[in-house]
């Protein structure tokens, strides 16, 4: 199948990855995020490679901003991208804790997660790679550009979104495990109102961001 039929399966396109590859620049990586609304656990960030020559054409077809995607089919996705050989698909993740998230605000954490899983896929690809990430901000890389709304328009931004949602929420899944009364695993660290009404009755756990106005108006009230 074609490149031009792949794309049209796709809510998310090659374009950017394309014109990038063709100014000579070897592999795209795609990056973004997970979890700076929590209230709660990590913000993650991932970083993705695709090769679409060798990826297969009806799974391209389904990369979307993972907002887009319920749970239960982000987690077949996510499933599917894993068991993918790495001449078609790589990705890294990595996590920044709720503690230092209050240590160097959200946004410095969100831009350390995707420049940690962009530097380990990067040193796993190697060549002259160019980071697209999504957002309106970048980090330091050697090539990088900023692309808004880059979940909804880069096959590769796409990818990381999934990723970066998956292992967001199996994180909380095992923070929930240790603090059960939050129902992590329920709302994700979400703000939801189960979620305030347990922080109101039970305080802030080790886990939640004590810089973020719910849980600090809360503390300060305590």
């Amino acid at each position: 199948m074609n490149l031009t039929k792949r794309r049209s399966m796709a809510a998310a396109s090659f374009d950017i990855e394309a014109g990038l590859l063709a100014s000579g620049f070897s592999a795209v990586i795609g990056c973004d995020e997970a979890g700076r609304g929590c209230l709660a656990g990590p913000v993650v960030g991932a970083a993705a490679w695709i090769d679409v020559a060798g990826f297969p054409a009806e799974l391209l077809g389904q990369i979307c901003d993972s907002k887009k995607l319920c749970e239960r089919r982000r987690e077949e996705i996510f499933c599917e991208l894993c068991a993918l050989p790495a001449s078609a698909f790589c990705f890294e993740f990595h996590a920044v804790s709720a503690a230092e998230i209050d240590e160097i605000n959200i946004l410095r954490a969100s831009l350390l997660a995707m420049r940690t899983a962009y530097e380990k896929l990067f040193a796993r690809i190697g060549g002259r790679v160019h980071a697209i990430i999504d957002g309106n901000k970048t980090f330091e890389a050697a090539h990088a550009i900023a692309v808004v709304k880059g979940d909804a328009k880069s096959l590769s931004i796409a990818a990381a979104s999934i990723i970066a949602k998956v292992m967001k929420d199996k994180l909380l899944g095992e923070i929930g495990e240790r603090h059960p009364a939050y129902d992590f695993a329920g709302n994700k660290g979400y703000p939801t109102a189960s979620h305030i009404a347990a922080l109101q009755k039970l305080g802030a756990c080790p886990e939640h961001r004590k810089t973020y106005a719910p849980v600090r108006k809360i503390i300060d009230f305590s």
